[in-house]
């Protein structure tokens, strides 16, 4: 199967879900997929790939559906369950920060035969995670600011509502780009390779955003089953 295929399923895997656990949960569905999603972002955001002919990394999907989360908040709830979106994730990464570093201590016995791979992954956890965490903070309140910045010019408008979800992601996911890759990758990779990422990330998160903006309408009339 091609990375390009798989790009468009996961595109509609985690946009899909989004709306599912939200349908099924409510508000709580939606707090547990920013959550997920920025735990696995930051391991598939170790893995480097090809897409379309560019070299990207395999978190962008996941980490740009966090974004329709807090947008779907900010439409159906307001700011401050936006805003509690954005710091049950930020706490929760710094939990696992923690945890995964606690368990590369641990020393193993004879029959394990996992820990190599543990101590590969895990490894790069505190510089990708200590990344994620200050473009994370800083783009997703960025985001919930626009976000009523822009519906507040607009009014609450239904024909506006793209407007608002574009312009403040777009916007968002540009800083959380520049500041999450210059803090986990520069020195890592060549300086080619490394703007190549810079620029593919943001295009394929910005295409994401793109994507979603049918989703966020359906958000919109979705009666959760728990609410």
């Amino acid at each position: 199967m091609s990375n390009e295929l798989i790009f468009i399923i996961t595109v509609i895997i985690y946009l899909g879900s989004v709306l599912l656990l939200y349908k099924l949960f409510g508000k709580n569905g939606l707090f547990a997929f920013a959550i997920f999603g920025t735990i696995l972002g930051n391991i598939a955001v170790c893995k480097c790939v090809d897409l379309f002919g560019l070299s990207t990394t395999a978190g962008n999907v996941l980490y740009a559906s966090t974004f329709l989360v807090t947008d779907i908040l900010s439409e159906k709830y307001g700011k401050k369950d936006a805003q509690k979106a954005v710091k049950y994730s930020f706490s929760i990464m710094l939990l696992w920060l923690l945890g995964t570093q606690l368990i590369l201590q641990f020393t193993p016995n004879a029959n394990d035969y996992i820990n190599d791979s543990l101590k590969v992954v895990f490894g790069l956890v505190p510089r990708i995670t200590i990344a994620s965490l200050i473009g994370f903070i800083c783009s997703q309140n960025i985001d919930v600011f626009l976000y009523h910045f822009i519906w507040k010019k607009t009014g609450d408008n239904k024909s506006k509502l793209w407007l608002r979800n574009n312009g403040s992601t777009l916007i968002s996911q540009a800083i959380d780009t520049v500041i999450f890759t210059f803090l986990a990758f520069w020195g890592t990779y060549p300086t080619n390779v490394f703007f190549s990422i810079l620029i593919t990330t943001y295009l394929f998160k910005a295409l994401v955003a793109v994507i979603d903006t049918p989703f966020i309408y359906i958000a919109r009339i979705i009666n959760p089953r728990e609410e």
